[in-house]
């Protein structure tokens, strides 16, 4: 069984691996205060340009993350706007909503939310003489790339953290994919810009090389107080803080984050290709390492008797939308084999 049903369903980049193993019987202190720690704090913040106001911590996954920073930086009153199919909207169990914060959805266009939307949505809440009685918007949530794969330009970016200024909003990015949106050749992105135009951002270590783990970024002097604290007491504190530590460090050494964002984006566009030359279509055009598939009924239950690929909807009484993902595991026989198959 070949499978593109994820980016995270193979363990760490062997760098990584190797990193761990050799790192292994050091005695090191706990909960993220070890010097790997605090050389990938270092590495990081140089990566993105920023000085010591910024603030980098290390959480063990997306959803743990997108909880903290979101609960953590609201108000009681406030809720945060995202895309009717952001992760924490969609996928994520109803992790904010339990911490009490309301997601307040806006309808995406291939996972994408607009400057102009979210100005339009504040204006009519401000608007509203019973907003006193309403949940107030105090974030705008995005994720880079989307969960459709897409990505948003320089210009769409500064825009939105144009309209967050104006209505004293933080911006915060999820970046569980950001190494395949950075390095997509579609981008004109750098991690720098990403740090420049938000609030806060995280860099994803679960789907992009890492065993687990999620770097939070908070960029302007604004991470919350005791945000330590914060975080043990949702959970989300990992005693053995080591483990995020070393393998953020290996992943910001001698450029593997971008190598291992380079490595998928080329190996989706050549199961792109594999598919277009074959005559499938595609339910939009992706340009990072998930690409949407739409598959008749018939031939995705036979191609899943010797591949493994994600369920995404349906897109008709006879045919199906799924999504193969490609990653730093992918290899040249994996996709020799389903072009093989197809």
């Amino acid at each position: 069984m070949v499978s593109f049903a994820s980016d995270y369903i193979a363990g760490a980049h062997p760098k990584v691996l190797q990193r761990l193993v050799e790192t292994n019987h050091e005695n090191l202190s706990g909960y993220g205060t070890d010097e790997y720690c605090a050389s990938a704090a270092r590495k990081i913040k140089k990566a993105c340009g920023l000085g010591d106001d910024a603030d980098v911590f290390f959480i063990s996954g997306g959803t743990q993350t997108n909880q903290v920073v979101i609960s953590t930086m609201l108000k009681d009153y406030e809720g945060v706007i995202c895309a009717d199919t952001g992760h924490i909207n969609a996928h994520e169990a109803g992790a904010i909503e339990y911490f009490g914060v309301k997601a307040l959805p806006l309808k995406g266009t291939a996972g994408k939310i607009t400057a102009v939307a979210v100005d339009e949505y504040c204006r009519t809440f401000y608007g509203d003489d019973n907003h006193e009685h309403m949940v107030f918007p105090g974030m705008v949530y995005i994720s880079l790339p989307t969960e459709y794969g897409t990505i948003y330009s320089k210009k769409e970016l500064t825009d939105l953290y144009e309209v967050c200024h104006k209505h004293d909003m933080a911006l915060f990015i999820d970046g569980a994919r950001l190494a395949y949106g950075l390095q997509s050749k579609s981008s004109d992105l750098t991690l720098k810009d990403v740090a420049a135009l938000c609030d806060v951002f995280y860099i994803g270590g679960t789907k992009c090389g890492a065993l687990c783990g999620e770097a939070v970024v908070f960029t302007k002097g604004n991470c919350p107080k005791h945000f330590v604290n914060l975080i043990k007491k949702r959970g989300a504190l990992l005693a053995k803080g080591r483990l995020m530590g070393v393998q953020f460090d290996a992943l910001f050494t001698d450029g593997l984050y971008e190598e291992i964002g380079r490595y998928a984006i080329d190996m989706a566009e050549r199961l792109k290709k594999i598919f277009a030359d074959k005559g499938y279509r595609f339910f939009l055009d992706s340009p990072t390492n998930q690409q949407f598939v739409i598959l008749d009924n018939s031939k995705l239950k036979e191609l899943e008797k010797k591949v493994s690929f994600g369920f995404w909807e349906k897109y008709s009484d006879t045919e199906t939308v799924v999504r193969f993902a490609t990653s730093w595991s992918t290899t040249e026989e994996d996709l020799k084999f389903l072009e093989s198959l197809l």
